[in-house]
């Protein structure tokens, strides 16, 4: 049931950009900030984390997902460090994945030949 939770919620995440890109002259870069804006925005307001818990990795893996570990991880260092862990806590906690996402894709840059359009 785990499966189709995720499966469910991270089609819906899917759904809707692509929807955005259709029908308004959104850019896929234009939704990419206005979704991991809106996981940060909807987390604040404590939406985002029932929805987590419903949906599992369907919800965190997408970019919302990347907002709400961003958004989580400067409310738990704020509780902790005070103001600094507004500037420092949303870079801990999403420090694997921005290290995964550099790496991987300087690995790919120097196996492929990328070709413009």
């Amino acid at each position: 049931m785990d499966y189709l939770k995720a499966f469910l919620v991270g089609g819906i995440i899917c759904v809707i950009g692509q929807i955005l890109m259709d029908k308004t002259k959104l850019t896929p870069a234009h939704v990419l900030v206005l979704f991991v804006t809106s996981g940060v925005i909807l987390t604040a307001i404590g939406i985002y984390e029932p929805i987590v818990e419903f949906g599992g990795g369907g919800a965190t893996v997408p970019l919302p997902g990347f907002g709400y570990s961003l958004a989580k991880g400067v409310i738990e260092a704020v509780k902790t460090d005070g103001i600094l862990g507004a500037f420092t806590g949303g870079i801990s906690a999403t420090a694997g994945g921005v290290a995964a996402a550099t790496v991987f894709g300087y690995i790919m840059a120097v196996i492929f030949d990328p070709k413009t359009k």
